[in-house]
């Protein structure tokens, strides 16, 4: 929603996958929002392929889901490294508004590189609260479209949920949002997918 990672995440999601026909359909379908575990075994299902699950600190590679995931992650970061990140216009001025009067903001993002990203757009000291990949799993809670990181962020800030209101763009954030009692979800549109966010 703040930057535009999700080409950088859809073109390291192309590369690992290019070997299974990965398609822009299949990003918004079993990846987009997703933890990237949670993306490549539900990629993988799509496929009917299974592979076990592995471990965590797994080296990159092809032979289980976390070796697959960190693979990802290697590709993403150089990626980020190669060709940095910039603020959506529109989120940085949201940003702006909110601070100017006042309003509590956080980050919520399935990422375990949201901190990399929101600095390298010059975001990271503007929020105090930041739910994260590595947030979520420290804390075994789980991740998007389960609406707990978003529970998370809101006791964080001190804010009550019927008094917070959800920005995002993945059917998996919007379903979070939704799902967990909050007083507006707002799904932005950033790919061509209205129907998607607007069911979820």
């Amino acid at each position: 929603m703040i930057t535009p990672t999700a080409d950088l995440h859809r073109a390291a999601w192309a590369e690992l996958f290019a070997v299974y026909g990965f398609t822009d359909r299949d990003y918004l379908t079993f990846i987009d929002g997703r933890s990237r575990y949670d993306g490549v075994r539900a990629f993988l299902a799509s496929r009917e392929v299974d592979l076990p699950e592995g471990q965590p600190d797994d080296a990159p590679g092809d032979g289980t889901v976390c070796a697959l995931g960190n693979r990802k992650d290697a590709v993403f970061r150089e990626r980020l490294d190669r060709g940095g990140v910039a603020a959506y216009t529109d989120a940085a001025n949201l940003i702006d508004r909110l601070d100017e009067e006042g309003v509590a903001s956080a980050v919520v993002s399935s990422s375990r590189n949201a901190r990399a990203v929101l600095s390298a757009a010059g975001l990271l000291e503007r929020f105090e609260v930041i739910v994260d990949g590595v947030v979520i799993e420290s804390k075994g809670i789980p991740g998007k479209p389960h609406p707990e990181p978003f529970l998370l962020a809101a006791r964080r800030s001190g804010a009550s949920p019927a008094r917070t209101i959800i920005i995002e763009d993945a059917e998996s954030g919007v379903a979070a949002g939704a799902s967990g009692g909050f007083g507006l979800v707002i799904g932005v549109d950033r790919v061509g997918a209205r129907d998607t966010l607007l069911a979820a």
